[in-house]
């Protein structure tokens, strides 16, 4: 069970293999993409890549315990 989890955290194939996760975060770009101010659509685009991090550090951090 353990090696799993170590394999699930590796390259975080745990969020790139749900299907819910990636619908989700499709649809969030979807919708920046039709923003038209470019600086305002970088700026939102960077933040999420920021949170989505720390998401997955702490999930990561919380399955390795």
């Amino acid at each position: 069970m353990k090696e799993k989890k170590e394999e699930l955290v590796k390259e975080h194939n745990w969020k790139n293999k749900n299907q819910e996760y990636l619908y989700e975060l499709q649809k969030l770009l979807d919708l920046i993409d039709n923003i038209n101010d470019e600086s305002l659509k970088i700026s939102i685009r960077n933040q999420i890549i920021r949170f989505d991090r720390c998401l997955t550090k702490l999930a990561e951090e919380m399955v390795e315990e």
